[in-house]
C-alpha cells in the first residue's frame, strides 16, 4: 500500500468515525458541511426545491414570537423568520461555526435586518438562554447532531413550557428526493429519536415538496 493510499484510508476512517451512530435507532450520523457550502445554502434553485416560504406559512409563526433557527448557516430562514415576528420578536440564529454567523451579520446588516441575535453554540449545547424560545426550528440540520441526545436536552432547557421544536428533515421515504442517504430521515426514525429523550409528536405538516414538517413539544 502507497504512502498516499495509507493517508486517503485514516482520512476516511477518521470521517466514519467522526460521523458516529445514534445510539437509539442506529442511524449513521450525517457530516456537518462546512462553510465552504454556504453558497449551496442560498442557491436559487432552493426556493423550487424546498419552498421555504410555504413551509414557514404552514408553521403559522406569529407576530412578537421568541425563534431559534439553530444550525442557521448564513441566515438563510434567519432573515425570513426576523421579518415574521416583526420588532416586538426575536430570532436566535446559532451555529457552531463561527465563519458562518459572520457571513449571517453581514447578510442581515446589508438587508437591514435588526432583530437577529447570532450565538455560537456547542456539540452539545444550543447556549441559548434558558425557558426563552417559543418555537426552536431546525432545517436539514437535527440528523447533523454529533451528540443528538445531549442536542435535545439543551433544546428542552432553552424552550419554554409551551414551546415547539420543529424539524425540516429530506424525507427518506420518498425514493424521488435526490438527496444523499445520509442526509435524509424518515418520520419514523425521527420520531423514535425524539421520544427516547422526552418528546411527543404534536403533528406532521404535509406540503413541501421534499421535506417532512416535523413538530414536537417536550412531554408533560
Amino acid at each position: 500500500m502507497s504512502c498516499k493510499q495509507i493517508i486517503l484510508l485514516i482520512l476516511t476512517t477518521v470521517w466514519l468515525l467522526a460521523q458516529g451512530t445514534h445510539p437509539v435507532s442506529g442511524r449513521k450520523i450525517a457530516p456537518v458541511m462546512g462553510v465552504g457550502g454556504a453558497d449551496w445554502l442560498v442557491r436559487p434553485e432552493r426556493e423550487l426545491e424546498e419552498n421555504p416560504d410555504l413551509a414557514l406559512k404552514l408553521l403559522d409563526i406569529p407576530k412578537g414570537a421568541v425563534v431559534a433557527d439553530l444550525g442557521a448557516g448564513v441566515g438563510y430562514y434567519s432573515l425570513k423568520i426576523a421579518r415574521i415576528v416583526g420588532s416586538g420578536g426575536k430570532v436566535y440564529a446559532t451555529d457552531i461555526q463561527p465563519e458562518m454567523l459572520r457571513l449571517l451579520r453581514k447578510r442581515a446588516e446589508k438587508e437591514g435586518v435588526r432583530n437577529v441575535e447570532t450565538v455560537l453554540g456547542g456539540a452539545s449545547a444550543t447556549n441559548l438562554p434558558d425557558n426563552s424560545i417559543d418555537i426552536i426550528l431546525l432545517v436539514d440540520v437535527y440528523h447533523e447532531f454529533s451528540e443528538p441526545q445531549k442536542m435535545l436536552a439543551s433544546i428542552a432547557a432553552a424552550m419554554k413550557d409551551n414551546g415547539r421544536l420543529v424539524l425540516l428533515e429530506f424525507r427518506e421515504e420518498d425514493p424521488r428526493v435526490p438527496i444523499r442517504p445520509e442526509h435524509k430521515m424518515s418520520q419514523a426514525t425521527v420520531t423514535r429519536e425524539l421520544e427516547a429523550e422526552g418528546y411527543e409528536m404534536e403533528k406532521s405538516i404535509p406540503g413541501l415538496p421534499w421535506q417532512h414538517i416535523l413538530v414536537f413539544r417536550k412531554r408533560r
